[in-house]
Protein backbone atom coordinates (compact mmCIF):
# COMPACT_ATOMS: atom_id res chain seq x y z
CA UNK A 1 0.00 0.00 0.00
CA UNK A 2 1.16 3.39 -1.17
CA UNK A 3 2.77 5.83 1.64
CA UNK A 4 0.28 8.38 0.65
CA UNK A 5 -2.72 6.13 0.85
CA UNK A 6 -1.91 4.96 4.40
CA UNK A 7 -1.58 8.47 5.10
CA UNK A 8 -4.96 8.93 3.82
CA UNK A 9 -6.59 6.17 5.33
CA UNK A 10 -4.54 7.58 8.48
CA UNK A 11 -6.80 11.05 8.67
CA UNK A 12 -10.01 9.67 7.29
CA UNK A 13 -10.28 6.98 10.18
CA UNK A 14 -9.25 9.55 12.78
CA UNK A 15 -12.37 11.91 11.25
CA UNK A 16 -14.20 9.07 11.33
CA UNK A 17 -13.54 8.42 14.68
CA UNK A 18 -14.17 11.52 16.21
CA UNK A 19 -17.68 11.49 13.99
CA UNK A 20 -18.56 8.27 15.60
CA UNK A 21 -17.98 9.37 19.63
CA UNK A 22 -19.54 12.64 18.77
CA UNK A 23 -22.90 11.27 17.68
CA UNK A 24 -23.13 8.32 20.15
CA UNK A 25 -22.76 10.85 22.96
CA UNK A 26 -25.63 12.22 21.95
CA UNK A 27 -27.26 9.42 22.62
CA UNK A 28 -25.64 7.81 25.24
CA UNK A 29 -24.26 10.90 27.92
CA UNK A 30 -27.59 11.90 28.36
CA UNK A 31 -28.22 8.23 29.95
CA UNK A 32 -25.02 7.73 32.29
CA UNK A 33 -26.26 6.63 35.83
CA UNK A 34 -23.78 7.30 38.75
CA UNK A 35 -22.88 3.86 40.47
CA UNK A 36 -23.36 3.87 44.60
CA UNK A 37 -20.86 4.72 46.64
CA UNK A 38 -19.68 1.51 48.65
CA UNK A 39 -21.38 1.64 51.92
CA UNK A 40 -18.73 1.58 55.46
CA UNK A 41 -20.87 -1.48 56.36
CA UNK A 42 -19.38 -3.33 53.15
CA UNK A 43 -15.87 -1.77 53.17
CA UNK A 44 -13.78 -5.15 53.44
CA UNK A 45 -15.06 -5.46 49.61
CA UNK A 46 -12.08 -3.24 49.08
CA UNK A 47 -9.12 -5.53 50.36
CA UNK A 48 -7.69 -8.19 47.92
CA UNK A 49 -9.15 -12.26 47.87
CA UNK A 50 -5.56 -13.09 49.21
CA UNK A 51 -6.20 -10.55 52.38
CA UNK A 52 -9.84 -11.86 52.58
CA UNK A 53 -8.43 -15.22 52.84
CA UNK A 54 -6.32 -14.55 55.50
CA UNK A 55 -8.58 -12.99 57.56
CA UNK A 56 -11.09 -16.01 57.34
CA UNK A 57 -7.76 -18.03 58.24
CA UNK A 58 -7.22 -16.00 61.22
CA UNK A 59 -10.67 -15.51 62.76
CA UNK A 60 -10.71 -11.81 61.80
CA UNK A 61 -13.32 -12.44 59.42
CA UNK A 62 -16.24 -14.66 59.13
CA UNK A 63 -17.30 -16.30 55.47
CA UNK A 64 -20.58 -16.03 55.90
CA UNK A 65 -20.32 -11.90 56.49
CA UNK A 66 -18.36 -12.23 53.63
CA UNK A 67 -20.63 -13.75 51.14
CA UNK A 68 -23.76 -11.62 52.97
CA UNK A 69 -21.63 -8.49 51.77
CA UNK A 70 -20.82 -9.41 48.25
CA UNK A 71 -25.00 -10.91 47.82
CA UNK A 72 -25.88 -7.50 49.39
CA UNK A 73 -23.28 -5.28 46.97
CA UNK A 74 -24.33 -7.03 43.95
CA UNK A 75 -28.09 -6.38 44.78
CA UNK A 76 -27.37 -2.82 44.87
CA UNK A 77 -25.15 -2.18 41.76
CA UNK A 78 -26.45 -5.29 39.29
CA UNK A 79 -30.23 -2.97 38.70
CA UNK A 80 -27.62 -0.14 36.84
CA UNK A 81 -24.76 -2.67 35.63
CA UNK A 82 -26.95 -5.37 34.52
CA UNK A 83 -23.92 -7.99 34.96
CA UNK A 84 -25.30 -11.14 37.08
CA UNK A 85 -26.84 -14.06 34.91
CA UNK A 86 -27.45 -16.28 37.44
CA UNK A 87 -27.20 -16.72 41.14
CA UNK A 88 -26.63 -19.14 44.47
CA UNK A 89 -26.83 -17.00 46.60
CA UNK A 90 -28.32 -18.71 49.27
CA UNK A 91 -26.35 -22.33 48.54
CA UNK A 92 -23.65 -19.84 48.85
CA UNK A 93 -24.14 -18.70 52.11
CA UNK A 94 -24.96 -22.41 53.28
CA UNK A 95 -21.63 -23.60 52.18
CA UNK A 96 -19.63 -19.92 54.01
CA UNK A 97 -21.36 -21.06 57.35
CA UNK A 98 -19.78 -24.59 56.46
CA UNK A 99 -16.43 -23.33 55.95
CA UNK A 100 -16.91 -21.07 59.18
CA UNK A 101 -18.01 -24.48 61.05
CA UNK A 102 -14.84 -25.67 60.02
CA UNK A 103 -12.29 -22.60 60.80
CA UNK A 104 -13.59 -22.75 63.86
CA UNK A 105 -13.19 -26.56 64.86
CA UNK A 106 -9.69 -25.85 63.69
CA UNK A 107 -7.89 -26.84 60.10
CA UNK A 108 -3.96 -28.83 59.69
CA UNK A 109 -1.28 -26.69 58.07
CA UNK A 110 -1.58 -29.15 55.22
CA UNK A 111 -5.20 -28.33 54.73
CA UNK A 112 -5.04 -24.57 55.17
CA UNK A 113 -2.10 -24.58 52.28
CA UNK A 114 -4.64 -27.01 50.22
CA UNK A 115 -7.58 -24.69 50.73
CA UNK A 116 -5.69 -20.78 50.18
CA UNK A 117 -8.71 -18.67 49.48
CA UNK A 118 -11.54 -20.83 52.10
CA UNK A 119 -14.25 -18.95 52.55
CA UNK A 120 -13.63 -16.36 49.48
CA UNK A 121 -16.70 -15.76 46.69
CA UNK A 122 -16.37 -15.63 43.13
CA UNK A 123 -18.34 -15.03 40.43
CA UNK A 124 -17.20 -16.05 36.88
CA UNK A 125 -18.59 -15.86 32.96
CA UNK A 126 -21.74 -17.87 32.52
CA UNK A 127 -19.56 -19.75 29.65
CA UNK A 128 -17.94 -21.46 32.40
CA UNK A 129 -19.65 -24.68 33.22
CA UNK A 130 -20.97 -24.67 37.32
CA UNK A 131 -23.61 -28.06 37.60
CA UNK A 132 -27.02 -26.75 37.85
CA UNK A 133 -26.67 -23.43 36.80
CA UNK A 134 -27.53 -21.93 33.06
CA UNK A 135 -25.19 -22.28 30.36
CA UNK A 136 -26.34 -20.39 27.78
CA UNK A 137 -23.61 -18.63 26.28
CA UNK A 138 -25.45 -16.15 25.29
CA UNK A 139 -27.42 -17.91 22.76
CA UNK A 140 -31.10 -18.35 22.69
CA UNK A 141 -31.44 -21.50 21.33
CA UNK A 142 -29.59 -22.60 24.50
CA UNK A 143 -31.58 -20.70 26.65
CA UNK A 144 -32.54 -23.91 28.59
CA UNK A 145 -29.62 -25.30 28.67
CA UNK A 146 -28.05 -26.08 32.20
CA UNK A 147 -24.85 -27.36 33.21
CA UNK A 148 -24.56 -31.21 33.96
CA UNK A 149 -20.63 -31.23 35.78
CA UNK A 150 -18.05 -28.48 36.70
CA UNK A 151 -15.56 -27.42 34.38
CA UNK A 152 -11.77 -28.10 35.78
CA UNK A 153 -11.20 -24.54 36.66
CA UNK A 154 -14.36 -24.75 38.79
CA UNK A 155 -13.38 -27.73 40.30
CA UNK A 156 -9.80 -26.15 41.11
CA UNK A 157 -11.20 -23.08 42.98
CA UNK A 158 -13.59 -24.88 45.14
CA UNK A 159 -10.79 -27.68 45.88
CA UNK A 160 -9.10 -24.64 46.85
CA UNK A 161 -11.76 -23.50 49.46
CA UNK A 162 -13.48 -20.80 47.04
CA UNK A 163 -17.01 -20.51 46.83
CA UNK A 164 -19.28 -19.90 43.76
CA UNK A 165 -21.93 -17.17 44.06
CA UNK A 166 -22.41 -16.61 40.53
CA UNK A 167 -22.65 -16.66 36.87
CA UNK A 168 -22.14 -13.31 35.14
CA UNK A 169 -23.64 -12.06 31.48
CA UNK A 170 -21.24 -12.29 27.89
CA UNK A 171 -22.02 -11.83 24.27
CA UNK A 172 -23.51 -14.04 22.69
CA UNK A 173 -20.57 -16.73 21.10
CA UNK A 174 -18.28 -14.93 23.29
CA UNK A 175 -16.74 -13.18 20.91
CA UNK A 176 -17.30 -9.65 20.43
CA UNK A 177 -16.44 -6.07 22.24
CA UNK A 178 -19.47 -5.51 24.21
CA UNK A 179 -21.49 -7.60 26.45
CA UNK A 180 -24.67 -7.95 25.16
CA UNK A 181 -27.05 -11.29 24.02
CA UNK A 182 -31.19 -11.71 23.51
CA UNK A 183 -31.25 -14.19 26.87
CA UNK A 184 -29.70 -11.75 29.18
CA UNK A 185 -29.62 -7.99 28.16
CA UNK A 186 -26.98 -5.89 28.00
CA UNK A 187 -24.19 -4.87 30.75
CA UNK A 188 -22.95 -1.45 31.27
CA UNK A 189 -19.46 -0.17 31.99
CA UNK A 190 -19.72 1.09 35.73
CA UNK A 191 -17.60 4.18 34.71
CA UNK A 192 -20.21 5.21 32.19
CA UNK A 193 -23.58 3.37 31.76
CA UNK A 194 -23.86 3.92 28.31
CA UNK A 195 -20.29 2.79 27.39
CA UNK A 196 -19.11 -0.82 26.67
CA UNK A 197 -17.46 -2.93 29.64
CA UNK A 198 -15.68 -4.82 27.03
CA UNK A 199 -16.42 -8.50 26.11
CA UNK A 200 -16.78 -11.22 26.97
CA UNK A 201 -15.55 -10.70 30.22
CA UNK A 202 -17.08 -7.18 30.47
CA UNK A 203 -19.87 -8.28 33.30
CA UNK A 204 -16.75 -9.51 35.34
CA UNK A 205 -14.74 -6.30 34.74
CA UNK A 206 -18.37 -4.43 35.70
CA UNK A 207 -18.50 -6.47 39.06
CA UNK A 208 -14.99 -5.98 39.95
CA UNK A 209 -14.65 -2.00 39.44
CA UNK A 210 -18.01 -1.87 41.45
CA UNK A 211 -16.96 -4.03 44.24
CA UNK A 212 -19.27 -6.76 43.79
CA UNK A 213 -16.98 -9.38 43.50
CA UNK A 214 -13.66 -10.84 45.02
CA UNK A 215 -12.19 -13.23 42.50
CA UNK A 216 -13.18 -12.66 39.10
CA UNK A 217 -12.25 -15.96 36.73
CA UNK A 218 -12.77 -14.84 32.98
CA UNK A 219 -10.98 -16.41 29.68
CA UNK A 220 -9.04 -14.98 26.85
CA UNK A 221 -9.44 -15.91 22.57
CA UNK A 222 -8.93 -12.58 21.58
CA UNK A 223 -8.39 -10.39 24.46
CA UNK A 224 -11.27 -11.74 26.66
CA UNK A 225 -9.92 -10.85 30.21
CA UNK A 226 -7.57 -7.67 29.19
CA UNK A 227 -9.86 -5.78 27.41
CA UNK A 228 -12.86 -5.58 30.10
CA UNK A 229 -9.81 -5.01 32.61
CA UNK A 230 -9.03 -1.94 30.41
CA UNK A 231 -12.35 -0.76 30.06
CA UNK A 232 -13.18 -0.90 33.83
CA UNK A 233 -9.98 0.13 35.11
CA UNK A 234 -9.00 -3.29 36.62
CA UNK A 235 -6.00 -5.68 36.71
CA UNK A 236 -6.27 -8.78 34.16
CA UNK A 237 -3.69 -11.34 33.58
CA UNK A 238 -3.35 -13.57 30.41
CA UNK A 239 -1.50 -16.91 31.04
CA UNK A 240 0.47 -18.44 28.95
CA UNK A 241 -1.81 -20.20 26.49
CA UNK A 242 -1.60 -24.23 27.39
CA UNK A 243 -1.00 -23.33 31.13
CA UNK A 244 -4.48 -24.03 32.00
CA UNK A 245 -7.12 -26.43 32.05
CA UNK A 246 -9.91 -26.24 29.23
CA UNK A 247 -12.43 -28.76 29.83
CA UNK A 248 -15.57 -27.13 30.50
CA UNK A 249 -15.44 -23.35 29.05
CA UNK A 250 -17.20 -22.97 25.86
CA UNK A 251 -18.02 -26.14 25.91
CA UNK A 252 -14.62 -27.34 24.73
CA UNK A 253 -12.97 -30.72 26.44
CA UNK A 254 -9.73 -29.27 27.23
CA UNK A 255 -7.52 -31.56 25.31
CA UNK A 256 -7.60 -29.28 22.12
CA UNK A 257 -4.29 -26.96 20.68
CA UNK A 258 -5.30 -23.62 21.19
CA UNK A 259 -4.74 -20.05 21.82
CA UNK A 260 -7.38 -19.86 24.17
CA UNK A 261 -6.37 -19.27 28.19
CA UNK A 262 -8.31 -18.83 31.92
CA UNK A 263 -7.32 -15.84 33.09
CA UNK A 264 -8.35 -13.66 36.17
CA UNK A 265 -9.62 -9.71 36.70
CA UNK A 266 -8.89 -8.04 40.13
CA UNK A 267 -8.40 -5.12 41.93
CA UNK A 268 -4.93 -6.02 43.46
CA UNK A 269 -2.05 -7.24 41.22
CA UNK A 270 -1.35 -9.78 44.34
CA UNK A 271 -4.29 -11.56 42.97
CA UNK A 272 -3.23 -12.58 40.19
CA UNK A 273 -0.25 -15.31 40.65
CA UNK A 274 -1.95 -17.11 43.35
CA UNK A 275 -5.23 -17.67 41.71
CA UNK A 276 -3.12 -18.48 37.99
CA UNK A 277 -1.71 -21.15 40.34
CA UNK A 278 -5.13 -22.56 40.81
CA UNK A 279 -6.46 -23.14 37.45
CA UNK A 280 -2.89 -23.82 36.32
CA UNK A 281 -2.84 -26.74 38.69
CA UNK A 282 0.79 -29.41 37.81
CA UNK A 283 1.47 -26.23 35.03
CA UNK A 284 1.89 -23.56 37.08
CA UNK A 285 5.60 -23.76 37.84
CA UNK A 286 6.39 -23.26 33.71
CA UNK A 287 4.90 -19.98 34.42
CA UNK A 288 8.02 -18.74 37.13
CA UNK A 289 5.21 -17.10 38.95
CA UNK A 290 7.57 -16.97 42.05
CA UNK A 291 10.63 -16.29 40.18
CA UNK A 292 12.75 -13.59 42.35
CA UNK A 293 12.96 -10.93 39.97
CA UNK A 294 14.80 -7.58 40.17
CA UNK A 295 12.79 -5.14 38.36
CA UNK A 296 16.04 -3.25 37.67
CA UNK A 297 17.12 -6.19 35.64
CA UNK A 298 14.37 -6.64 33.30
CA UNK A 299 15.14 -5.12 29.67
CA UNK A 300 12.16 -2.18 28.86
CA UNK A 301 10.91 -2.18 25.17
CA UNK A 302 7.60 -0.53 24.09
CA UNK A 303 5.12 -0.46 21.28
CA UNK A 304 3.72 3.63 20.57
CA UNK A 305 1.03 1.41 18.17
CA UNK A 306 0.73 -0.06 14.94
CA UNK A 307 0.32 0.69 11.26
CA UNK A 308 -2.69 -1.91 11.08
CA UNK A 309 -4.90 0.00 8.76
CA UNK A 310 -7.79 -1.93 9.92
CA UNK A 311 -7.22 -0.24 13.26
CA UNK A 312 -8.17 3.57 14.45
CA UNK A 313 -5.10 5.43 15.72
CA UNK A 314 -4.00 5.57 19.34
CA UNK A 315 -5.56 8.19 21.05
CA UNK A 316 -3.39 10.87 22.90
CA UNK A 317 -3.98 10.71 26.46
CA UNK A 318 -3.62 7.07 25.90
CA UNK A 319 -0.13 7.66 24.27
CA UNK A 320 0.32 10.21 27.11
CA UNK A 321 -0.09 7.34 29.61
CA UNK A 322 2.54 5.18 27.95
CA UNK A 323 4.77 8.00 27.56
CA UNK A 324 4.62 8.40 31.86
CA UNK A 325 4.96 4.76 31.94
CA UNK A 326 7.81 4.75 30.28
CA UNK A 327 9.43 8.32 31.69
CA UNK A 328 8.99 6.80 35.33
CA UNK A 329 10.66 3.69 34.21
CA UNK A 330 13.64 5.59 32.62
CA UNK A 331 13.84 7.48 35.63
CA UNK A 332 14.05 4.91 38.12
CA UNK A 333 14.50 1.63 37.27
CA UNK A 334 17.13 1.99 34.08
CA UNK A 335 20.93 1.49 34.79
CA UNK A 336 22.14 1.17 31.43
CA UNK A 337 20.08 1.27 28.89
CA UNK A 338 16.45 2.70 28.27
CA UNK A 339 13.14 1.21 27.48
CA UNK A 340 13.53 0.67 23.74
CA UNK A 341 11.19 0.89 21.22
CA UNK A 342 9.79 -2.05 19.26
CA UNK A 343 8.37 -2.35 15.82
CA UNK A 344 7.55 -5.81 13.39
CA UNK A 345 5.74 -6.35 10.49
CA UNK A 346 3.62 -8.59 12.29
CA UNK A 347 1.86 -5.29 14.21
CA UNK A 348 0.64 -3.93 10.70
CA UNK A 349 -1.64 -7.34 10.71
CA UNK A 350 -2.86 -7.33 14.14
CA UNK A 351 -6.36 -8.70 13.27
CA UNK A 352 -6.15 -10.80 9.68
CA UNK A 353 -3.06 -12.95 12.13
CA UNK A 354 -5.60 -13.54 14.76
CA UNK A 355 -8.11 -13.95 12.20
CA UNK A 356 -6.14 -16.63 10.52
CA UNK A 357 -5.30 -18.72 14.23
CA UNK A 358 -8.98 -18.08 15.17
CA UNK A 359 -9.40 -20.83 12.02
CA UNK A 360 -7.22 -23.17 13.86
CA UNK A 361 -9.51 -23.10 16.83
CA UNK A 362 -11.95 -26.10 17.22
CA UNK A 363 -15.14 -24.39 17.41
CA UNK A 364 -17.00 -24.88 15.13
CA UNK A 365 -19.58 -21.06 15.26
CA UNK A 366 -22.53 -22.11 12.98
CA UNK A 367 -23.33 -25.03 14.48
CA UNK A 368 -22.81 -23.41 17.58
CA UNK A 369 -25.16 -20.88 16.56
CA UNK A 370 -28.34 -23.56 16.49
CA UNK A 371 -27.08 -25.32 19.62
CA UNK A 372 -24.94 -28.14 17.39
CA UNK A 373 -28.64 -28.73 15.56
CA UNK A 374 -27.53 -27.69 12.05
CA UNK A 375 -24.62 -25.24 10.57
CA UNK A 376 -26.49 -21.84 10.30
CA UNK A 377 -25.74 -19.28 6.85
CA UNK A 378 -24.78 -15.95 7.47
CA UNK A 379 -27.05 -14.60 4.73
CA UNK A 380 -29.86 -16.30 5.55
CA UNK A 381 -29.47 -15.28 9.09
CA UNK A 382 -28.59 -11.27 7.99
CA UNK A 383 -32.50 -11.21 6.04
CA UNK A 384 -34.13 -12.92 8.83
CA UNK A 385 -31.76 -9.87 11.27
CA UNK A 386 -33.28 -7.51 8.88
CA UNK A 387 -37.08 -8.70 8.62
CA UNK A 388 -37.17 -8.85 12.95
CA UNK A 389 -37.22 -12.38 12.55
CA UNK A 390 -33.28 -13.69 13.80
CA UNK A 391 -33.01 -14.67 17.63
CA UNK A 392 -28.71 -13.32 17.27
CA UNK A 393 -27.27 -10.64 17.80
CA UNK A 394 -26.04 -8.82 14.87
CA UNK A 395 -22.73 -8.59 15.60
CA UNK A 396 -22.63 -12.67 15.76
CA UNK A 397 -24.55 -12.19 12.03
CA UNK A 398 -21.29 -10.33 10.98
CA UNK A 399 -19.10 -12.30 12.21
CA UNK A 400 -20.49 -15.76 10.74
CA UNK A 401 -20.95 -14.06 7.19
CA UNK A 402 -16.88 -13.30 7.84
CA UNK A 403 -16.31 -16.57 8.32
CA UNK A 404 -18.16 -18.29 5.92
CA UNK A 405 -18.40 -15.77 2.84
CA UNK A 406 -15.57 -13.60 3.02
CA UNK A 407 -11.85 -14.12 1.63
CA UNK A 408 -9.43 -16.58 3.89
CA UNK A 409 -6.25 -15.60 4.63
CA UNK A 410 -3.27 -16.56 2.87
CA UNK A 411 -2.04 -19.33 5.30
CA UNK A 412 1.29 -19.24 3.68
CA UNK A 413 2.21 -15.92 4.47
CA UNK A 414 0.21 -15.95 7.94
CA UNK A 415 2.04 -18.67 9.43
CA UNK A 416 5.35 -17.35 7.93
CA UNK A 417 4.77 -14.07 9.30
CA UNK A 418 3.42 -15.14 12.78
CA UNK A 419 6.66 -17.06 13.04
CA UNK A 420 8.97 -14.56 12.16
CA UNK A 421 7.02 -12.39 14.68
CA UNK A 422 7.40 -14.54 17.26
CA UNK A 423 11.65 -15.09 16.65
CA UNK A 424 12.03 -11.48 16.23
CA UNK A 425 9.96 -10.52 19.44
CA UNK A 426 10.71 -13.65 21.25
CA UNK A 427 14.69 -13.02 20.62
CA UNK A 428 14.40 -10.13 22.12
CA UNK A 429 12.45 -10.27 24.99
CA UNK A 430 14.13 -13.35 26.51
CA UNK A 431 13.70 -14.72 29.71
CA UNK A 432 14.43 -11.07 31.23
CA UNK A 433 12.36 -8.57 28.97
CA UNK A 434 8.97 -6.99 28.72
CA UNK A 435 7.39 -5.10 25.93
CA UNK A 436 4.94 -1.69 27.01
CA UNK A 437 2.35 -1.69 24.36
CA UNK A 438 -0.71 -0.01 23.40
CA UNK A 439 -4.52 -1.97 25.29
CA UNK A 440 -6.68 -0.40 22.58
CA UNK A 441 -6.98 2.98 20.39
CA UNK A 442 -9.30 4.27 22.39
CA UNK A 443 -10.75 4.26 25.94
CA UNK A 444 -14.57 2.17 26.92
CA UNK A 445 -16.30 2.89 23.31
CA UNK A 446 -19.93 3.65 23.39
CA UNK A 447 -22.95 1.04 23.44
CA UNK A 448 -23.11 -0.43 19.82
CA UNK A 449 -20.53 1.86 18.49
CA UNK A 450 -18.03 -0.95 18.22
CA UNK A 451 -20.07 -1.94 15.06
CA UNK A 452 -18.54 0.58 12.93
CA UNK A 453 -14.88 -0.14 14.49
CA UNK A 454 -15.20 -3.90 14.76
CA UNK A 455 -11.33 -4.66 14.69
CA UNK A 456 -10.15 -2.20 17.45
CA UNK A 457 -9.83 -5.21 19.51
CA UNK A 458 -6.48 -6.32 17.75
CA UNK A 459 -4.09 -5.09 20.32
CA UNK A 460 -5.27 -7.50 22.51
CA UNK A 461 -5.97 -10.39 19.80
CA UNK A 462 -2.42 -10.16 18.39
CA UNK A 463 -1.52 -11.56 21.86
CA UNK A 464 -3.27 -14.26 21.75
CA UNK A 465 -1.95 -15.36 18.05
CA UNK A 466 1.80 -14.89 19.30
CA UNK A 467 0.80 -17.62 22.44
CA UNK A 468 2.36 -15.24 25.16
CA UNK A 469 1.13 -14.00 28.39
CA UNK A 470 0.44 -10.02 28.71
CA UNK A 471 -1.25 -8.26 31.92
CA UNK A 472 -3.38 -5.50 31.39
CA UNK A 473 -2.52 -2.84 34.12
CA UNK A 474 -4.50 0.56 34.81
CA UNK A 475 -3.02 4.01 34.67
CA UNK A 476 -5.19 6.65 36.08
CA UNK A 477 -8.05 8.12 33.98
CA UNK A 478 -8.62 10.52 31.22
CA UNK A 479 -9.77 13.92 30.86
CA UNK A 480 -13.21 12.17 30.64
CA UNK A 481 -12.65 10.40 33.73
CA UNK A 482 -12.46 6.77 31.91
CA UNK A 483 -9.40 4.32 33.18
CA UNK A 484 -6.38 4.25 30.82
CA UNK A 485 -4.29 1.46 30.49
CA UNK A 486 -1.73 -0.65 28.99
CA UNK A 487 -0.55 -4.00 28.19
CA UNK A 488 2.91 -5.78 29.37
CA UNK A 489 3.67 -8.65 27.25
CA UNK A 490 6.65 -11.12 27.70
CA UNK A 491 7.72 -14.20 25.71
CA UNK A 492 5.56 -17.44 26.82
CA UNK A 493 6.49 -19.11 30.24
CA UNK A 494 7.23 -15.34 31.66
CA UNK A 495 3.97 -14.77 33.37
CA UNK A 496 6.16 -13.85 36.08
CA UNK A 497 7.98 -11.43 34.67
CA UNK A 498 4.37 -9.26 33.94
CA UNK A 499 3.33 -9.86 36.86
CA UNK A 500 6.27 -8.21 38.60
CA UNK A 501 5.87 -4.63 36.01
CA UNK A 502 2.49 -4.88 36.62
CA UNK A 503 3.01 -4.62 41.10
CA UNK A 504 5.75 -1.46 40.04
CA UNK A 505 3.00 0.31 37.83
CA UNK A 506 0.40 -0.41 40.55
CA UNK A 507 2.28 1.17 43.30
CA UNK A 508 3.51 4.28 40.91
CA UNK A 509 0.28 5.08 39.53
CA UNK A 510 -1.95 4.19 42.14
CA UNK A 511 -3.58 0.69 41.01
CA UNK A 512 -6.83 -0.22 40.03
CA UNK A 513 -9.65 2.90 39.01
CA UNK A 514 -13.02 2.26 40.76
CA UNK A 515 -15.95 2.81 39.35
CA UNK A 516 -17.38 4.40 42.76
CA UNK A 517 -16.13 6.02 46.17
CA UNK A 518 -15.94 4.32 49.06
CA UNK A 519 -17.47 6.06 52.70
Amino acid sequence: MGKKLKIFILYARLLLDFAIDFFFSLCWDKRKKPIPDLDSKHAILKESATALAKKIRNKELKSEDLVRAVVERIKEVNPIINAIAADRYEAALTEAREVDRLVAVGLSEQEWQKKPFLGVPFTTKESQAIKGMPLTMGLWSRRKEVASEDSEAIIRLKNAGAIPIGSSNLPELLVWQETRNLVYGMTNNPHHTGRSPGGSSGAEAALTASYATTISLCSDLGGSTRMPAFYCGMFGHHPTPGSTNLRGPYLRNGDEESMFSLGFIAKHVEDLAPLTKIVAGDKAKELNLDKDVDIKNIKFYYLESSNDVCVSSVRAELKGAMKRAISKITQELTTADAPQPYHHEGFNHMYVLWKYWMTKEPDNTALLYTNNTTEANGILELIKKVCGLSKHCLFSVVRLIELQFLPAVDSAWAEKLTKEFKDDLFTKLGENGVLLMPSAPHVAPYHYSCLLRPFNFAYFAVVNALKCPATQVPLGKDSQGLPLGIQVLAAPNNDGLCLTVARYLEKEFGGSVMACKSK
